[in-house]
């Protein structure tokens, strides 16, 4: 056994409070660090402009528009919702938008490879989580064919991004299915914001390469553009087993956006890009009938894009609407093909003094086409899909400027499991302008995938004392019932003095129709040769539970010049069988794949001569289920702004650790590596 193996079995065997007493010396020592050093610094520097600008009093203010599909700010916000802003993406360090999520507080991101990432809220990760929906600029990007993202083809500009925003918790009442444990809503720059030239070159000893040239301007008085070219060239990791593997990865995107206003009351937008990209990977394959699963290399190619259009309407300062049009294709080693066309219509008013409603309806199209093998193959292998719903929420003003209360549901039918209904309803009292308290209940549901309905998985096979060829295999049931949610939550918000802004929510969720894995009646068949005699196990929705947890953050302005950011989620996760199960393993993934702690500290600190230094740890506890050891990942990078539009960064990411272990995919379609102790350099130029 390697040393590393070593390490890796003996953090496996730990216990709860070795997470606690790694968290707590960490956090001794970073926030000894961090207190020291500002006040090395000479008092009369000078604070750059997006901080000493920046006041805490504002949290209540700030606005979202994934809650209710409308602006409204968080002080009328009943909703465990962050906000990922430009400025937080500046000083993230962060090359790729699941390294800014590690930033928000309850959301689990997991590296499995240099390539593949699982990523979840509140629970159940899993390389495609499939109880979280993520849209760019409200276009969902979740396949339908495994159930999740593809977090390596949402590669898009960092500089682009106006701000993320993290929904925690159900958002199936206005955004329907799989919207189960959260919404990510990554929200783009207008083209009038990213005017001129802009250029980002760097590489690393991981970051092999990378770069972003831009263009932006304007077309007569009402119209702006922007066009765009990125690459990226990421190295391998050593594999978490055999210490070395092929998953380096190079991937190039192009885009464009316009926005245009023909007239006072009517505003559009069109955007669109392609990708095109080649990743290394180590896939199992099954030679033959009789035979083990082997791992062989191989080069993925992946490539897609979308065409995007957005109307919007403004009948008089009460009522405007909103339609939403798009084209999505990705395709996979030409396995995984996927045509999709949504449609997306929204009308929004406001009806007498107290009643703000919203309603609309959607319809999509998705056309997939599955290549398959020996070892995995889905039937049909051509399926068209439809999606249709309808959705409507009035927000009521019981007591006006101070208690809200907002109910709606979305009606939704899917070609799986045919009308699923999502109500919800939530309340925001305004206690003052310092202090805010909300709750919500809710219902939602994931509906089922085509993996879940539709997969034949062919394990392993093997020649039976009586010389019977027998085959291991997994079926998908057409039969598979949509999973749900029922959830209760409360939160908190808070600005104390000009300084200090809290914000708090609490969560209770019932889970139920989990899946389950269960035996099957074996069988006979004769293709493909020899005849062979099959041993399956087939979907079923055996498992039910509940999970409860808190999630909190804060934002402490110790000077004009050094923000501290803290965050902690806890979560419990209790999963029972039902009678008539046979599963011996869905309990404890399920229980296990999510960390119970997680916690995390950064800090942003402008320095004289136009420097700034940000530092950043972020704890995640041990996994049980596949073990994982808890781990502390820290990250710090200085940036230096040489002139306006001109500045340099030096990022350094890992430095605690030389290596580490974050995730192992249970069914082993990824083999997992470990991450490297990394940095890079990167230069941004804008005229």
């Amino acid at each position: 056994m390697s040393k590393v193996e070593s390490v890796y079995k003996a953090g496996a065997d730990g216990r709860k409070s070795r997470d606690w007493r790694s968290f707590c010396a960490l956090g001794c020592r970073l926030a000894a660090l961090l207190l020291l050093v500002p006040w090395a610094v000479p008092a009369r520097a000078q604070t750059s402009d997006d901080l000493s600008n920046r006041s805490l009093e504002d949290l209540m203010n700030i606005t979202v528009t994934s809650v209710a599909k409308t602006e409204e700010t968080l002080s009328r916000t009943a909703s465990a919702a962050f906000v990922i802003n430009a400025e937080d993406i500046r000083n993230s360090g962060a090359t790729n938008i699941p390294d800014l999520l590690r930033t928000v507080p309850g959301v689990d991101v997991a590296q499995i490879d240099s390539n593949t990432w699982a990523i979840s809220i509140r629970g159940f990760n899993d390389r495609f989580s499939n109880e979280l929906l993520v849209m760019v600029d409200g276009r969902t990007v979740y396949t339908p064919t495994f159930g999740g993202v593809f977090w390596d083809a949402l590669d898009l500009p960092l500089e682009d991004i106006e701000r993320v925003e993290v929904i925690r918790g159900p958002g199936g009442s206005i955004w329907g299915a799989n919207a189960t444990n959260g919404v990510i809503n990554i929200i783009t720059k207008k083209a009038s914001e990213t005017p001129k030239t802009l250029v980002v070159g760097g590489a690393g000893n991981l970051d092999k390469g990378f770069g972003t040239v831009q263009y932006g301007g304007n077309l007569g008085a009402s119209t702006s553009y922007r066009i765009y070219g990125k690459y990226l060239n990421e190295g391998q990791l050593p594999d978490a087993s055999i210490g070395g593997q092929n998953d380096a990865w190079q991937m190039f995107r192009s885009g464009f956006r316009l926005d245009t206003a023909p007239s006072l009351k009517d505003s559009l937008t069109f955007n669109g890009d392609l990708y095109s990209g080649r990743e290394g990977a180590e896939s199992p394959i099954l030679p033959s009938i009789t035979s083990g699963l082997r791992l062989q290399q191989m080069q993925v190619d992946l490539s897609g894009g979308f065409i995007q259009s957005i109307w919007n309407h403004v009948s008089s300062p009460r009522s405007d609407t909103n339609l939403q049009v798009s084209f999505d294709r990705y395709s996979r080693k030409n396995r995984d093909v996927r045509d999709t066309v949504s449609i997306d219509f929204q009308h929004h008013y406001l009806w007498a003094q107290r009643q703000n409603i919203v309603w609309g309806v959607d319809y999509r199209y998705s056309a997939n086409r599955a290549g398959g093998s020996l070892f995995a193959s889905l039937n049909p292998a051509v399926l068209g899909t439809q999606m249709y719903g309808f959705f409507i929420q009035d927000e009521i003003a019981l007591v006006k400027n101070r208690l809200y209360l907002t109910v709606g549901t979305k009606l939704e039918h899917d070609y799986y499991s045919g009308f699923n209904l999502m109500p919800s309803a939530r309340v925001a009292w305004t206690v003052n302008k310092r202090h805010m308290l909300w709750a919500a209940l809710s219902r939602a549901v994931r509906t089922p995938s085509r993996i879940d309905t539709a997969i034949r998985l062919n394990f392993a096979g093997f020649t039976a004392a009586d010389g019977t060829p027998i085959l291991i295999s997994l079926f998908g049931n057409p039969n598979f019932k949509p999973e749900g949610l029922t959830a209760w939550e409360l939160g908190y918000r808070a600005t104390v003095g000009h300084s200090l802004s809290i914000d708090l929510s609490t969560y209770y969720n019932n889970d139920s129709n989990q899946q389950t894995t269960e035996p099957s009646t074996p069988f006979f068949e004769t293709m493909p040769a020899p005849p062979h005699l099959v041993i399956p196990t087939t979907y079923e929705n055996l498992m039910h539970g509940e999970s409860y947890g808190l999630e909190i953050s804060a934002n402490w302005k110790i000077t004009d010049r050094w923000i501290l950011s803290p965050g902690y989620a806890f979560e419990q996760i209790r999963m029972r069988l039902d009678p008539t199960s046979q599963d011996t393993v869905s309990v404890g993934l399920a229980e296990g794949s999510s960390p119970a702690h997680s916690a995390q500290l950064r800090s942003h600190l402008v320095l004289p001569h136009n420097w700034a230094w940000d530092a950043s740890a972020y704890f995640v506890g041990r996994l049980s289920d596949p073990q994982v050891p808890a781990y502390t990942r820290v990250d710090t990078g200085l940036t230096w702004r040489w002139r306006e539009g001109i500045s340099v960064s030096v990022v350094g990411q890992n430095l605690l650790q030389r290596q580490h272990l974050e995730f192992t995919d249970e069914n082993q379609s990824v083999q997992s590596a470990l991450l490297e102790r990394s940095g890079y350099a990167k230069f941004t130029w804008r005229f």
